[in-house]
């Protein structure tokens, strides 16, 4: 393809000029999130083929359906490029296994090669959108970024563009948090199972951004252990990202796994095979439930949680039921009445401790999650904003103290990314980050 794009995997775009430039978040290889993630379908080799001749890649951030270690092991020759959030977590870590690194500034073009040349905007969720400019088409890959004060920005570069895609996270809502109970031991249907049709929330994005077309991204997976395949009749079918899509002669919908050929304005189906649905013990992962926790463990935990000071505004205790134990670790006696039990196997609960990626337990969805006392149900999950928001700020943003998130959060403002939007539970989010201003 002399000028055009791919779409292949969980979120990969793959973009050509004469030749395959660039391809973003490459997961090729392996499972992700503790083994409870596999991709939905093959990765055909002519695609293979295509990433490993590009020359760079984009990792919008840490989350391992999008830096994949398994997939860039075999990609050690390219040049990653990445955004430049506070911390500099991502960047560090890729610098010290050896990588080459390139970290992308807020809000300036970068030239790749002759018709290809990118921007980034860096998101207070440690995550981030890439604009790729074509030959004078706009590729908008957001992934899993929603708008959290960036939106103007954006609307602004795309009103420059008559051709326009987007490369966004849909769907139902099982790539978050969705594995809670009440206190009776009950699973509680989560926001997905109501199955509402995505097109005319595509449809409100585009018009929104001022975007041309949809390219569905970022939400070709499937559950793999049999403790989260449950989650699988919440994933959100092909079929469904177009389905109700207002057909006004302006925006479109196209299909998952396309190419999509700019010269010609014209794309094609890939069709990659699907994989096979297969129920993996989790101890193929490392995960034994009856393992317990020991003492070195729980100081651990401790050490863990007790620096998160934002924890205490609103959370009395967190309880971990590991194995046929139970350890309760306090967090603030003024708000007792509420708390959080995580039943959870030992394995992966003390890789996110030691590791900092505790969101990656929840986003697995074989933690089981039970709230305690007076949760509101904002925004469709509980945990959102006070707990998974934080937790990430502290882990991938290492903004632990009330004076280092003040500091974070200047960062994201003087940026334009964090500010006023219309996304659903975006003003909690603000007032939550109000108290640190």
């Amino acid at each position: 393809m002399d000028l055009g794009f791919e779409t292949i995997g969980n979120a990969t775009v793959i973009c050509h000029d004469r030749g395959p430039v660039l391809a973003t978040d490459p997961w090729l290889e392996g499972a992700a999130y503790f083994g409870s993630w596999s991709l939905s379908h093959e990765i055909p080799a002519e695609q293979r083929a295509h990433v490993a001749a590009a020359p760079y890649l984009w990792i919008s951030h840490g989350h391992p359906d999008h830096l994949s270690l398994p997939s860039l092991e075999k990609l050690r020759d390219k040049e990653l490029l990445l955004p430049d959030h506070f911390g500099g977590r991502v960047r560090s870590e890729l610098a010290e296994l050896g990588f080459r690194i390139r970290v992308l500034p807020d809000n300036q073009w970068v030239q790749l090669s002759e018709r290809c040349r990118v921007l980034c905007f860096a998101d207070v969720f440690q995550d981030a959108t890439l604009l790729v400019d074509l030959g004078g088409h706009l590729i908008v890959n957001s992934n899993d970024c929603g708008d959290h004060g960036g939106g103007a920005l954006l609307r602004e570069i795309t009103r420059g563009y008559a051709s326009s895609f987007l490369c966004a996270l849909t769907g139902w809502g099982d790539a978050d948090m969705i594995h809670f109970f009440d206190e009776s031991g009950r699973r509680l249907d989560p926001p997905a199972a109501r199955r509402t049709p995505l097109g005319p929330g595509v449809h409100g994005l585009l018009s929104y951004y001022g975007i041309r077309r949809y390219a569905p991204t970022s939400t070709m997976h499937k559950y793999q252990r049999a403790d989260s395949v449950w989650a699988n009749a919440h994933t959100t079918p092909h079929s469904e990202f177009g389905r109700d899509f207002p057909q006004d002669g302006v925006r479109e919908c196209l299909e998952p796994f396309i190419r999509y050929d700019l010269a010609r304005e014209s794309w094609t189906r890939i069709d990659p095979a699907p994989l096979p649905d297969v129920a993996l013990p989790p101890a193929q992962f490392g995960d034994d439930w009856s393992d317990e926790l020991d003492a070195e463990d729980v100081a651990k935990i401790r050490a863990y949680l007790a620096p998160i000071e934002h924890l205490r505004t609103f959370l009395g205790y967190i309880r971990f039921k590991v194995g046929a134990r139970e350890h309760v670790f306090d967090v603030s006696s003024e708000h007792r009445a509420r708390g959080i039990t995580f039943e959870v196997p030992r394995g992966s609960l003390m890789t996110a401790i030691e590791w900092r990626i505790f969101d990656d337990l929840l986003i697995g969805n074989f933690m089981k999650t039970t709230l305690h006392g007076p949760w509101s149900e904002r925004a469709g999950n509980a945990l959102y904003p006070d707990f998974s928001p934080f937790l990430k700020f502290a882990d991938n943003g290492r903004a632990r103290s009330a004076a280092e998130l003040a500091r974070y959060f200047a960062h994201y403002r003087c940026a334009g990314t964090l500010g006023s939007s219309p996304a659903p539970g975006h003003d909690q989010l603000l007032a939550a980050v109000a108290r640190y201003a």
